[in-house]
């Protein structure tokens, strides 16, 4: 082992109390808190270094727990999710925008496999070139398709 890692070894195990109970008090769980005795342990390894000497040792392993795990709750704090509920059915025809949904997908639906490719790619916002480069045709022949696609597609609105 060498010299610094056999330091930080002696510094860790004559600290490990002091910072086991900074983790407790922070963490709901014992999980947490040995994940949050990691990040300390991190913390104080990429420290090392920028340690001044202006205090004692255990003053800076204090100070470097609290910081560490006050940085963890206000990071939990700020990355709640929220479970959001989906108040909409894009198949249900019970609302204008979900009509309009379905009926385009059964409309795509219905085109020839390698038009509905198109369709979808243009669909998505993808350019002509590139729409050309996945299906492996002409920039002029997707733009002719297309406008082919939109025509059988407005002819599927007159026979619905």
């Amino acid at each position: 082992m060498e010299k610094n890692e056999r330091l930080f070894a002696d510094i860790v195990e004559s600290n490990k109390s002091a910072i086991y109970s900074v983790c407790y008090m922070f963490a709901k769980n014992a999980d947490e808190a040995d994940d949050l005795f990691q990040e300390i342990l991190i913390n104080l390894w990429k420290g090392m270094g920028t340690f001044r000497e202006e205090s004692k040792i255990s003053t800076w392993i204090w100070r470097v727990s609290f910081n560490t795990c006050i940085s963890a709750d206000r990071k939990r704090k700020r990355d709640k999710s929220v479970r959001l509920s989906m108040d909409i059915n894009l198949y249900d025809t019970h609302d204008e925008d979900s009509r309009q949904i379905k009926m385009l997908h059964d409309r795509v639906h219905r085109l020839k496999p390698f038009d509905r490719a198109i369709v979808m790619l243009w669909l998505e916002g993808m350019p002509y070139d590139e729409i050309a480069a996945v299906v492996g045709i002409t920039v002029k022949n997707v733009s002719v398709r297309l406008v082919r696609i939109k025509e059988e597609l407005k002819r599927m609105n007159n026979n619905d």
